[in-house]
């Protein structure tokens, strides 16, 4: 194998985001100290929304989005099967059921067609949906938003491969997601091949102060400090009337889903660097969309909109394997041993043995055909414009395409 392997995807972290993380580890601080407001502020101001919310990952995001929409045992929730499990799991982990939405199969998008069928499919009136931005690419929100408000289903953007993405609304206005212009509420994931990273990491951004507060509360076992609305006033107060300083109530069921304050300053120097980290993204952007751009239908790169600005998380191309006539699996292992490393973004959730048995078989064949062709490939800012050209080279010699 070459000695230079590139991953599909890797984390880039300086000597100034180890410095800070020192810096904060030397610190009174290393959990529920200061270093997370300050994060959470700036990750809002960045991604345009009033509140942000930092978590310990992107699966609890979903869950605590889920939780704080009041979402529940015998609720139904809409989910793209075209996505990570995370998607539907943190809407099931509240005990609602799962309705499975296909894809557009040139770019593994949920559609408001495919929205429109699946609140169709729902025995009965859909609760929640997560779209999820998948790639970095962004679903038609003013139209799914639309759609939802028909139905008066609460929207959850899943933007955990998002952070930077921008895209026009009908009117022409930039929208920045994570804004939640058309939503309830953004999740994002801040994993180690994600844009920014935190090691392990989530943010829920709104512009609804009641959900920021239940987010908030429920991300902390439920413990809720604020005298006014404690309820065992025996307990509360002191008999001068003032709270007793050590009290807090647990009202209802939360959870321990806090950040330490060392991740959230890793994140934030990350974000600083957001910018920085985008511009590079889309050169590689440019190179593999030249390279690949003009080959033929057996090899395709991500389809996106005009009205959308990306800022990718991952370059999937859509290979037509059976035309090749090569498998999926031999070509992943012949490039391997060339030192470039792929993955499949995503088997359809709705294929998952465990969501068969609980919410029986969907035909969602869009779904299954993105399936069928995708294949992301190495895409990270630390690569170099060689290392982007030479996976383009080894990727048509091991297909055997000329271009």
């Amino acid at each position: 194998m070459s000695e230079n392997f590139l991953p599909y995807g890797r984390h880039w972290i300086d000597e100034d985001d180890i410095a800070a993380v020192a810096e904060c580890l030397r610190g009174d601080w290393l959990t529920t100290g200061p270093a997370v407001e300050v994060f959470e502020a700036a990750f809002a101001e960045v991604v345009g929304a009033r509140y942000a919310v930092v978590v310990s990952n992107g699966t609890v995001a979903l869950h605590l989005a889920a939780l704080a929409a009041h979402v529940g045992a015998g609720d139904i929730g809409i989910a793209p099967t075209m996505s990570f499990l995370a998607s539907a799991n943190g809407m099931h982990y509240t005990g609602a059921e799962i309705v499975f939405a296909d894809a557009d199969p040139r770019t593994g998008l949920i559609t408001p067609a495919t929205f429109q069928a699946a609140i169709e499919q729902a025995a009965k009136p859909v609760k929640m949906a997560v779209v999820v931005h998948l790639n970095g690419n962004a679903v038609n929100m003013p139209e799914i938003a639309r759609i939802a408000a028909e139905h008066n289903i609460i929207l959850v953007e899943d933007a955990c491969h998002a952070l930077g993405t921008t895209y026009r609304d009908g009117g022409g206005a930039v929208v920045k997601v994570g804004a939640s212009r058309h939503s309830a509420m953004t999740v994002f994931s801040l994993h180690p091949v994600k844009t920014i990273t935190m090691g392990e990491g989530g943010v829920i951004t709104t512009s609804d102060p009641l959900l920021y507060e239940r987010l908030k509360l429920l991300r902390s076992h439920g413990m809720l400090k604020a005298s006014e609305k404690f309820l065992n006033k025996d307990l509360a107060f002191a008999h001068t009337g003032e709270a007793n300083p050590w009290y807090y109530e647990m009202q209802e069921l939360g959870f321990n889903y806090r950040a330490s304050d060392f991740a959230c300053v890793l994140a934030h120097s990350q974000l600083r660097k957001l910018s920085t980290f985008a511009e590079r993204r889309a050169q590689l952007k440019d190179i593999y969309d030249l390279q690949f751009g003009d080959i033929g239908d057996l090899v395709e790169p991500l389809r996106i909109e005009a009205s959308i600005e990306p800022v990718l998380h991952l370059y999937p191309l859509l290979i037509d394997f059976a035309a090749i006539g090569k498998e999926r699996a031999s070509v992943m292992s012949e490039l391997r041993e060339h030192g470039i490393g792929t993955q499949v973004h995503y088997i359809p959730i709705h294929r998952q043995p465990y969501y068969v048995e609980q919410s029986g078989a969907f035909d969602l064949p869009g779904a299954d055909a993105y399936y069928a062709k995708a294949l992301s490939i190495p895409y990270y800012p630390l690569m170099t414009d060689l290392d982007a050209e030479r996976v383009a080279r080894t990727i048509k010699r091991v297909l055997g395409i000329n271009g």
